[in-house]
Parts: C-alpha cells; structure tokens; sequence
C-alpha cells in the first residue's frame, strides 16, 4: 500500500466498493461517481503511481479483465471506451494505475 491510497484501501478491504473481478493481480469495481450508466475501474493491486511506472506484462492482464468485463456485462457489441488518465494534466485524480471501462452512452472525440 502507498500512503493514502484510496484504491490500496479498497484492495485491502478497508473501504468498500462494488468488486466486479478480483484475481491475485487485479481488481475491478464500480466507479463511485459514474461518468456513465456503466462506469468500472479496473486496477492493478500493486501499487503503481503512474502508467510509466507499471510493469508492462500487467498492462496484458488489466486489458484482458476490461474486455472480459464488457463481455460479461453485455456491452461488448454496443461499444465501449477504456480511458487511461496518466498525471494531474490529463485529469489524473487517485495516483493509482487505473482504467476506466465506460459504456452505457454515446462518446465523443475529442473528449475534452
């Protein structure tokens, strides 16, 4: 665990949260504050600040749980956007490697 990590706190167990997945190196839940009707994180349980600091054989499998999810929850065929927010500038908020699997609406590109 790092320091205040609200994301280490759910892993540990010592917040709540909606666990979609968990295996011995990912974990996906609900987003709190959805920006979307479905609206997951999906993170790995090692602690990595940034995606730049995560060991890439883990970027494998936090991809392979997102697109599994979407299979699974029935959003597979209607689309669905992973976004990746690496540092404060790109609206990085929880120093956690995390994906965020939306679905549920329309998108549109450029984001923002």
């Amino acid at each position: 665990m790092a320091g205040n990590c609200v994301f280490c706190e759910i892993i540990e167990g010592r917040r709540k949260a909606e666990i979609l997945h968990e295996d011995s190196e990912v974990l996906a839940f609900r987003d709190i504050l959805p920006q979307a009707p479905t609206h997951i994180l999906i993170i790995p349980k090692a602690h990595f600040p940034s995606a730049a600091a995560a060991d890439p054989a883990l970027w494998g499998k936090v991809m392979t749980v997102a697109v599994k999810l979407a299979a699974e929850l029935g959003i597979e065929a209607e689309g669905f956007r992973l976004v990746i927010n690496n540092g404060p500038k790109a609206g990085q908020t929880i120093p956690h490697l995390h994906v965020h699997l939306l679905a549920g609406r329309s998108f549109r590109w450029p984001p923002g």
